[in-house]
């Protein structure tokens, strides 16, 4: 791919929570974008590390022993084996970068919160 991507607009296009959207690939890695609030559910990725970047608001990464609190502009790198959940008290727009089909509930399956693989805005 080589057409330049507006996240501002593919993010206009996302309407729901924790779901996130693959805007490119490289590397066999993904570019997603997602939009956060709420709080997440506590899980582990098992070999894949996870990247979460803020673009407009805030949101935090929950560990067992600490929370990270990030703003637009900042990035956090959750290692994989780590437990953690993401959380926003507003709405956070936010852009990941992991591992190609990576469940966005790693080692956890859940109803309301499992996306389903390679949605694309």
């Amino acid at each position: 791919m080589t057409d330049k991507i507006n996240v501002a607009e593919k993010l206009g296009r996302i309407n729901e929570h924790w779901r996130p959207h693959v805007v490119g690939e490289l590397n066999g890695q993904e570019v997603k974008l997602v939009k956060f609030q709420g709080e997440f559910l506590w899980h582990t990725h098992a070999v894949e590390d996870e990247m979460f970047y803020v673009v407009k608001g805030a949101m935090r990464v929950d560990f067992r022993d600490r929370s990270v609190e990030l703003k637009a502009g900042e990035f956090l790198i959750v290692p994989h084996g780590v437990e953690h959940r993401t959380a926003a008290d507003a709405e956070a727009e936010v852009m990941i970068f992991e591992p190609a089909a990576v469940r966005n509930t790693g080692d956890k399956v859940d109803e309301r919160l499992t996306a389903p693989q390679g949605l694309r805005v």
